[in-house]
């Protein structure tokens, strides 16, 4: 994490969704991008430690198992015309353009959803090389609490307990060790949960790790994880 860039959180929040930039609902099939757009702008705004963090919009399907491979949201605007894809989660990264928001463009899914809510998701950076400093991993959690307590005041009274690591569902499986300073490792259980609070699909694959007082150790995560979500209590 020490050269993670900038792409774009169980017991109460596990992301960042702002008092001014709550979820937006929409029965039909399409949202204005302006609509998107204030729910994503108070992370581009916030002027705190951020570097560890990805700010991503989340399409959250109102039905069960409508994901699915391949869903995009396609923004539709007089001038402007491009397609966001999105992850297993349902999230991408939305460009904040000037044009779009002056237009009023549309955002529409490539396919039914049967109505969708859109929401703010951050999380932790992932490494290339798949190994967390638990040290570091520690400090991006403080970098989303710290936005969590600027976006909405009834985060101040949580801290920071630990992240999970959320695997796609197909593809590589789930493993993540825990290297101690003495070189053994322990593996961490696999549970099956969504990816983020709320969420319909509950069938993800993840690895919850805990903060405890010994920090000089790492986690090995031997796939890409799909999402490092900070967890609050």
């Amino acid at each position: 994490m020490r050269s993670a860039s900038i792409t774009a959180c169980a017991c109460l929040l596990l992301t960042a969704l702002p008092a001014a930039a709550q979820s937006q609902s929409f029965a039909g099939e399409w949202v204005s991008y302006r609509d998107a757009y204030r729910t994503m702008v108070l992370f581009d705004k916030y002027g705190g430690a951020k570097n560890l963090l990805q700010n991503h919009l989340q399409v959250a399907p109102k039905e069960k198992g409508v994901l699915g491979e391949g869903l995009q949201l396609v923004l539709n605007g007089k001038t402007v015309q491009t397609s966001l894809p999105l992850d297993a989660s349902g999230r991408g990264t939305l460009p904040l353009l000037k044009a779009a928001y002056d237009e009023n463009a549309v955002l529409a899914p490539n396919r039914r959803l049967g109505g969708f809510t859109i929401r703010p998701r951050v999380s932790l950076a992932p490494r290339a090389d798949g190994a967390y400093e638990v040290a570091e991993l520690r400090s991006a959690c403080e970098q989303a609490l710290g936005f969590a307590r600027y976006a909405d005041a009834s985060a101040r009274s949580r801290q920071c307990a630990g992240v999970r690591l959320v695997f796609p569902k197909k593809g590589a499986e789930a493993a993540v060790r825990l290297r101690r300073p003495d070189g053994g490792e322990q593996v961490l259980p696999v549970t099956h949960g969504p990816a983020f609070i709320g969420d319909l699909d509950d069938d993800f694959p993840i690895v919850v790790y805990r903060f405890g007082a010994a920090e000089r150790a790492q986690l090995i995560s031997y796939n890409a994880p799909l999402a490092i979500v900070p967890l609050f209590e």
